[in-house]
């Protein structure tokens, strides 16, 4: 299930790391599971020589890791201007309004109920904070409001739950859907291969240096798994769970509610397509 192009070198959570592109740094959140690996990685991006800084998923609310991300961009020289989400899930977002009151920045996302301030997110968007260049990338199916953050002067892409730096992520049935997700993947390919994108800085787990691998192995995986669930049904499997323990056998027992709602919102797919009755 791993897809193991990564970069060296992790933080420990609360540490304050270097760069891990030229306007790009990690501070390592201290919530880590089996959903979330080594915790939520925390991006400060900002231009080197620029004075303000942008946020990208503040995390959990902690009151250590929130002041510590607030510390890291002041050491570097930053003041926070601007927080912005990937998506809703409290792992990324639920430290968002204290993160907001420590730095006096807006929360911008795409889901108007995690916004603070006048401003949202949508598809095209170009953010400019301090002359940094990030360009907004809809990617739904992890969530129906999951986002990446393109960061052409880096070749690198923010990819939330979307893509991450270690195994695969879940469709979030019913509020993810897979062929959103199959669609998205496909978009952050052609990033990728026509936009010359070559690292992930992902949401959870280390940095990958080579993004078309990473996407092409995610592609792969997904049809995998979908044949894997296609045959199960053929074979008298019939309810999700019946489906996972036949299809994640392999997998650590504490993923497969997470597996579920991926079997779920597989069985739709198929559904949708013809490919199993309903």
């Amino acid at each position: 299930m791993t897809y193991a192009a990564a970069l060296p070198g992790r933080p420990r959570a609360g540490d304050i790391a270097g760069p891990a592109t030229d306007r790009a740094r990690c501070v390592l959140a201290p919530n880590p599971s089996p959903m979330t690996l080594d915790g939520t990685n925390t991006w400060i991006v900002a231009e080197p020589d620029a004075d303000v800084a942008v946020v990208i998923d503040p995390g959990p609310l902690d009151e250590t890791h929130l002041k510590a991300v607030v510390d890291a961009a002041e050491q570097a020289g930053k003041r926070v201007a601007l927080t912005l989400l990937t998506h809703g899930h409290p792992d990324h977002a639920e430290g968002a309004e204290r993160f907001a009151e420590l730095t006096g920045s807006p929360v911008r996302a795409l889901d108007p109920a995690l916004r603070l301030g006048d401003e949202g997110l949508a598809a095209g968007d170009v953010i400019t904070t301090g002359g940094l260049e990030l360009r907004v990338v809809p990617t739904p199916g992890h969530t129906a409001d999951s986002l990446c953050f393109h960061l052409p002067a880096d070749a690198a892409v923010l990819t939330g739950d979307t893509i991450l730096g270690r195994g695969t992520t879940v469709v979030a049935h019913p509020d993810g859907r897979l062929g959103d997700y199959l669609d998205s993947l496909r978009r952050l390919r052609s990033l990728a291969v026509d936009d010359g994108v070559t690292t992930v800085l992902p949401g959870h787990g280390p940095v990958l240096g080579d993004a078309r691998g990473a996407i092409e192995f995610y592609l792969a995986h997904r049809a995998n798994r979908l044949a894997q669930v296609e045959t199960a049904v053929e074979a008298g499997y019939r309810t999700p769970s019946e489906v996972v323990a036949s299809v994640y056998a392999d997998v650590d027992r504490m993923l497969w509610p997470a597996a579920e709602l991926s079997v779920r919102a597989q069985l739709d797919y198929l559904g949708e397509h013809g490919l199993i009755e309903g």
